[in-house]
């Protein structure tokens, strides 16, 4: 009975705050798309390959951060980083929408991604420090969630923001939130289950009982070096990285797509722009729920990626023929790559001891960082080279179908602890 009181106190005071601390993260950076199809590029004299640039750019300083940020979240505090993070990135956000230099725009958009570079890896680290190996996938998911949740209400509410009050307005209004928020997480979060006064004595000592028999049957790995010459972390960081140029490319450039089709004004741009998401929320909601209750990681991870793959193919041989097909394949390849996401990141927690996880997640991520730049820009290269949106679907597709293959390569013999016998617990 305790241990059932406890999960449902960290489940109802902790998700939402990590759901709505990455929504407003992903906000952020993932509504420079709408800008750019409603004015900005127009107003700042930006060309196509400019803008593709500027998109792309964040993803570049989320790059070169990602690791220093997992170590200061590991050994001093997820809780303070994030909180300066919310403060400085909501600043930006905000200071988007009144720029009138482009000089000035590549530099909010490159420290943009500096600051939130630490918000992914100090979330997850966060989360393995609360949740335990049967619930951490849905915890991953319900922090993921605020990526496809944020683009589907940011893709109506920016098209309204846009149509009443113009771009400027629109980078003003989301950027705001972040500066709030950021005083609601440093009130409600600590960083470890010993510090949470709505825990009682029993309930800490019952979490950490668990946590600590986790790390029971894994090889020890001293530092971060180590772990990163793991051959299943170097395949995971290339394979998340080929996965991200999908899913960014995808995120970047679906309501540019859209506005192609023929009769396509803001508002309606943004309410098909929204249609990816749901089936994506859904998706995730089911696969991190089998995951968990299976424990089997891959075969919630590379089938999606292959059925994105598919898809993203499939719209490109429709092509301009059919807008609403292509449509639909592409809200199929949308749902597809999200899926995974929960799975995906309860990986490495389960086969690299605390002392290292974060640092290798944070490597992955910061691949996925590098994947998301290249997706990003390259998407944006070949549509403005090529004056149509074939010859990216064919660089998504063929991503997305690498990394599926890169997934089993990645974790055939990976062993979890609950298969290893007679290892040292780390320390």
């Amino acid at each position: 009975m305790q241990k059932n009181t406890l999960s449902k106190k960290r489940w109802l005071r902790l998700i939402p705050i990590a759901f709505i601390t990455y929504s407003l993260a992903y906000l952020d950076r993932a509504n420079y798309g709408f800008g750019a199809a409603s004015g900005l590029a127009a107003d700042l004299h930006i060309t196509p390959g400019i803008s593709s640039l500027l998109g792309s750019l964040f993803f570049l300083g989320y790059f070169f951060f990602q690791v220093p940020g997992a170590y200061y979240a590991d050994n001093k505090s997820a809780k303070k980083l994030i909180f300066w993070s919310l403060i400085l990135w909501g600043g930006l956000a905000t200071a988007t929408g009144l720029v009138t230099n482009i000089k000035l725009l590549f530099v909010i958009r490159f420290m943009l991604g500096v600051v939130e570079s630490a918000v992914m890896p100090s979330m997850l680290i966060f989360l393995s420090h609360w949740f335990t190996k049967a619930e951490r996938s849905r915890a991953n998911t319900f922090l993921i969630l605020g990526n496809p949740a944020t683009v589907l209400w940011m893709s109506i509410l920016s098209g309204y923001l846009l149509n009443s009050f113009g771009w400027r307005w629109m980078f003003i209004f989301e950027g705001f939130p972040a500066l709030i928020w950021a005083f609601i997480w440093w009130k409600v979060v600590q960083d470890e289950p010993k510090d949470a006064k709505w825990l009682s004595r029993q309930e800490k000592l019952q979490l950490e009982e668990e946590l600590l028999k986790e790390q029971q049957g894994m090889q020890e790995v001293k530092n971060y070096r180590d772990a990163f010459k793991s051959k299943t972390v170097i395949l995971l960081s290339l394979q998340y990285a080929l996965w991200s140029i999908g899913v960014y490319g995808f995120v970047m450039w679906l309501p540019s797509i859209i506005k192609a089709a023929p009769n396509m004004d803001i508002v309606t741009i943004g309410w098909l722009s929204s249609i990816p998401y749901i089936l994506a929320v859904l998706l995730m909601l089911g696969s991190s729920y089998f995951s968990d209750k299976t424990l089997n990681r891959q075969a919630f991870v590379w089938p999606f990626l292959l059925i994105g793959a598919i898809a993203f193919y499939g719209s490109y041989l429709v092509g301009t023929s059919n807008f609403w097909l292509s449509f639909i394949l592409l809200i199929i390849a949308g749902g597809a790559m999200y899926a995974p996401y929960g799975p995906f990141f309860a990986i490495i927690p389960e086969i690299l001891p605390r002392n290292v996880a974060g640092g290798a997640m944070a490597l992955i991520n910061s691949m996925g960082a590098l994947g998301s730049f290249l997706g990003s820009y390259i998407v944006g290269f070949l549509n403005g080279r090529t004056g149509g949106f074939g010859a990216s679907y064919i660089f998504m597709a063929g991503s997305l179908f690498l990394s599926a293959l890169l997934t089993i390569w990645a974790l055939r013999g990976a062993k979890t602890p609950s298969k290893k016998k007679n290892f040292k617990v780390s320390a």
